[in-house]
């Protein structure tokens, strides 16, 4: 059953933040920044300018409140204000598509790390159907994304009808007809989703799904629900679909980051009002809508987890104080397992820094000092492995996911703005223990590590094919084996085991890679690893997940560049991989490092940083 829709501010908070009142429009930021998030998170799909579009929303909220003749009116105002600000961030995005055509293909690629329905996969922990659901939101397209975000709304009580409409500008009958439409696109969609996890797959499917680059689009929803209609084996696939009504009962609430500063909101806001009206006051002199280089708002990874609210509103708590914060929802359920012995500590990090290293950079280059801002970029992560004050350094790094090269991550806290992928690391690992806590955490699973290492999970491709049915079955967006080198070349291992993949069948989401470099020259090893990366993604046409890098020299022994050289490599390795559409996710190696000891890693304790470690705190 529908809940009975939620009413505006109070119309005297609207009337005095109209005249400049600081508290009150304090009070009503904090009021609507739920809703504002849920729309355009919803809308944008958790695209890395969600927090460009809420900043800007926000903004024009403030900046237009002298002008609302009517205060309860407010929220049907902002609504229409915030889709708005979509459309011309998607007009926009189109016009710079049609300049730029040599970048359509990188366009074309979204980053799942940014993507609403893995994060809220991710944090609600859903149920089978519920998980279909959000999943589905993926294949709609621009327009009906939009609706989306506000009928759902609608059904959990947070918009009316009217509200609906007018954000549109259609009649209540004429937006009844698209949401009606969009509706029967979801029930396709979800088909869909089902066809493309099941085990085993239809062959014809995935004949048809050969050309497929693993984005969710409108144009491939289409295609396979063309082929889904007419095949006997998919045929059914619908049965025993719940209305999505129904599927949105008793959802938890996630709330807008903890972090989210109004005041800092509010000092971008110019402190001249038009006549009659009192200004809003500003406590730093003058500041731009960005302060430091940076959104107001935050990371786009921060932003990016708040979205998951849009699934379902956080409650808007009437007259509490701006400063009042809304509870965060439990983390996911952990399955309690004893861990394989392959996941043992020794079994983690793939390229253990050799006794041999040379002797560590001098103490005054690891110091506590952390950059003015740190960063927490979408695709960037890290390799967690336990040290004293693991938990602090991984909050503090600006990682917004990492891994442990397991399907746990025992004593080790995961951050309210991170992720924590599990990974099967070898043949030993392949339980159903194991399984059970991957289905645990999501959407993402990651494949064998290294098995073209005797070191490693030390697997043939023929062993690795017999057991991948085991993880298609866990549901998960699935990465390929990690292989050590050679993800280009022609008859390698992992060129093998793609093809044996697709020979049979197999559901291979992602390719997953480990790089590492010998040349530390910055310009020379950052050209390396592109080109390496762009010879991969030539081969099979899949996003990529990079979740080993680093320079570290392993042809003589293990050789360690300068503590500068690392640092300036980290630098110009993010912004590089940032720019690569089909890189959806790297992951530096590692989170540790002995301060005693050369190394790669980022921070020695829970706080002190490495010169690395600082470089990947700034990192975009």
């Amino acid at each position: 059953m529908r809940k009975k829709p939620r009413s505006g501010p109070d119309a005297g908070v609207v009337t005095a933040a109209c005249a400049g009142d600081r508290q009150a429009l304090d009070h009503l930021l904090t009021q609507c920044l739920p809703l504002v998030y849920n729309i355009v998170g919803r809308a944008l799909n958790g695209h890395a300018d969600v927090d460009d579009v809420v900043q800007e929303t926000l903004l024009r909220m403030v900046r237009g409140l002298p002008k609302l003749r009517d205060p309860s009116a407010f929220r049907s105002w902002l609504v229409a204000i915030t889709i708005r600000q979509v459309r011309d961030r998607e007009q926009a995005r189109a016009t710079d598509r049609d300049r730029r055509t040599h970048l359509e293909d990188a366009e074309t690629i979204t980053d799942p790390a940014l993507d609403f329905a893995g994060l809220t996969i991710l944090r609600l922990g859903l149920t089978e159907q519920r998980r279909e659901v959000v999943e589905a939101t993926r294949w709609l397209d621009p327009d009906d994304q939009e609706l989306l975000s506000l009928w759902w709304l609608e059904e959990t009580g947070e918009l009316e009808r009217a509200e609906l409409a007018g954000a549109l500008g259609l009649s209540d009958r004429h937006a009844s007809v698209r949401v009606q439409r969009m509706k029967k696109q979801m029930e396709v969609s979800r088909v869909v989703v089902r066809a493309l996890v099941a085990a085993p797959r239809c062959v014809e499917l995935d004949e048809t799904a050969s050309t497929w680059d693993g984005t969710p689009s409108a144009l491939w929803r289409k295609r396979f629900a063309r082929h889904i209609r007419g095949c006997g084996v998919c045929q059914g696939l619908d049965e025993g679909l719940l209305p999505m009504d129904r599927l949105l009962s008793g959802l938890p609430l996630v709330a807008v980051p903890a972090h989210f500063d109004v005041s800092r909101l509010l000092d971008a806001v110019p402190t001249t009002a038009p006549p009659g009206h009192g200004g809003v006051r500003r406590r730093h002199g003058n500041r731009s809508g960005r302060i430091g280089g940076k959104q107001v708002v935050g990371g786009s990874a921060a932003v990016a987890v708040a979205v998951v609210a849009a699934l379902v509103a956080p409650r808007l708590t009437g007259g509490s104080s701006p400063t009042t914060a809304v509870a965060s929802p439990s983390p996911t359920p952990v399955v309690s397992v004893t861990p394989s012995p392959t996941l043992s500590p020794s079994a983690t990090p793939s390229k253990s820094p050799s006794p041999k290293a040379k002797p560590s950079p001098s103490p005054s280059k690891h110091t506590p000092a952390a950059p003015a801002h740190i960063a927490s970029g979408a695709k960037k992560g890290v390799g967690v492995w336990s040290f004293g004050g693991v938990s602090q350094a991984l909050a503090a790094s600006g990682a917004s996911w990492y891994y442990t090269w397991s399907t746990q991550h025992s004593g080790i806290t995961t951050p309210s703005s991170g992720s924590f992928v599990p990974m099967i690391w070898g043949a030993k690992s392949v339980t159903d223990a194991s399984l059970a806590q991957a289905r645990s955490y999501g959407p993402y699973l990651l494949g064998f590590n290294e098995p073209d290492m005797a070191q490693q999970s030390n697997m043939t491709v023929e062993q690795a094919l017999q057991l991948w049915p085991k993880l298609m079955a866990a549901g998960k967006i699935l990465g390929s084996p990690a292989v050590a080198y050679g993800g280009d070349t022609a008859g390698g291992w992992l060129d093998r085991f793609m093809s044996g993949a697709e020979t049979k069948g197999y559901r291979v989401d992602f390719i997953t890679l480990h790089w590492y470099g010998g040349d530390f020259r910055t310009p020379q090893a950052v050209q390396q690893l592109t080109s390496y990366l762009a010879a991969v993604y030539a081969r099979y046409h899949k996003p990529i997940w990079l979740t080993e890098y680093a320079l570290i020299d392993f042809s003589q022994g293990t050789r360690f560049p300068s503590a500068q050289q690392q640092a300036d490599f980290v630098t110009a390795s993010t912004k590089a991989l940032d720019g690569l559409s089909y890189v959806q996710r790297y992951a530096w190696f590692g989170l540790g490092a002995d301060p005693s000891k050369p190394s790669s890693g980022l921070f020695t304790n829970g706080t002190t940083t490495t010169a690395a470690g600082r470089a990947f705190q700034s990192a975009d």
